[in-house]
C-alpha cells in the first residue's frame, strides 16, 4: 500500500504552552494548522507514522533510523520536563527499510545511535498528533549530510518498501524554514531568508515538490534553512503519485519560518 498521507510541519517548542508561556499565542495560525493536520492523520488511521527530522542522530554519510522497540522524551531542555511522551517503533518495517537500503547501495540503518531519547523535531509533531490518536507505531529517520538527490532516492526506496506491505503509513517531514527572517530575530536577517521562504512555500502550495531539488546549496546556507532535506526525503516517498496539496499556514514572527 502506498503512503496514505504526507505532511510538512515545523517544530518550534514554543508552540507547547508549558514552553511558550504565552509566546505561543503569536503563532496561533501555526497551532491551528497543527491541530488540523493531527485531525487529518487521526482520520487516516495509520498503523505507522514516519517522521524525518533534522535533530536526531546525524551523520554526514549515513541515514540513521532509530533502533529498538521504542523510546521516550520530554521537553526538559526547554524548561518543561512535565511534557513527556513515549513511542513504540515499527521494528519490522525498520528492518525491511534498512535491508533494502543496503541492497540498493544507500548507507542507512540503525547503527551508531547517539541520541536515544526523542528530539524536539519529533516531539513537537507528536505533541499534537497524540491528542487525537495514540494507537500507532513510529519510525524516526534522521536527515544526513548526503546531497539532496540522495535524500530523494532514499525516500523513493522507503516508499517502495512500504508499497509491498498492507500497512497504512503516514509521513511527517519535520523542519523549520529560514532562520534569518528578521534583523531582531535570534539569527539576524539575511536577504536570502525571506526569498527562501517565499520560494519554498510557493512550491508547497502548488504541490510541485520537485522544486525542492532546485535550491542552490550556497543560497540555502545563507538562508539558514532547517528542514529542506527532510522535505526532500518526503518528496521522494511521493514520487510517481498524484498529489492534492493543501497549504494551511505560514508564519515567522520570531525570525524563523514555520509552514504547515
Amino acid at each position: 500500500m502506498p503512503i496514505i498521507g504526507a505532511f510538512i510541519v515545523p517544530h518550534p517548542p514554543l508552540v507547547i504552552p508549558e514552553v511558550g508561556k504565552g509566546d505561543q499565542l503569536k503563532v496561533q495560525d501555526t497551532i491551528n494548522a497543527y491541530h488540523e493536520v493531527a485531525k487529518r492523520i487521526a482520520s487516516l488511521k495509520p498503523d505507522t507514522i514516519i517522521i524525518s527530522t533534522p535533530h536526531s542522530t546525524l551523520y554526514s554519510d549515513y541515514f540513521h533510523i532509530s533502533p529498538g522497540s521504542g523510546t521516550e522524551g520530554d521537553f526538559s531542555s526547554f524548561g518543561a520536563p512535565s511534557v513527556q511522551m513515549e513511542v513504540n517503533y515499527d521494528e519490522e518495517l525498520i528492518a525491511n527499510i534498512s535491508s533494502q537500503a543496503l541492497h540498493h547501495g544507500i548507507s542507512a540503518g540503525t547503527a551508531g545511535e547517539r541520541m536515544k531519547n526523542l528530539d524536539h523535531g519529533t516531539m513537537v509533531p507528536l505533541y499534537f498528533i497524540n491528542q487525537y490518536i495514540q494507537d500507532y507505531k513510529l519510525i524516526r529517520i534522521s536527515v544526513s549530510g548526503y546531497s539532496p538527490i540522495i535524500h530523494y532516492r532514499f525516500g523513493k526506496l522507503i516508499q517502495k518498501v512500504i508499497s509491498k506491505t498492507e500497512k497504512r503509513v503516514v509521513w511527517i517531514a519535520s523542519g523549520d524554514l529560514s532562520h534569518k527572517l528578521k534583523a531582531d530575530g535570534p539569527y539576524g536577517l539575511a536577504k536570502e531568508g525571506p526569498k527562501f521562504d517565499q520560494q519554498i512555500t510557493k512550491a508547497m502550495e502548488s504541490g510541485d515538490f520537485m522544486k525542492f531539488l532546485e535550491f542552490d546549496e550556497d543560497f540555502c546556507e545563507k538562508a539558514a534553512e532547517c528542514g529542506l532535506r527532510s522535505f526532500i526525503m518526503m518528496a521522494g516517498a511521493l514520487d510517481g503519485h498524484s498529489l492534492n496539496s493543501n497549504f494551511l499556514s505560514y508564519e515567522g514572527p520570531f525570525g524563523v519560518g514555520y509552514a504547515v
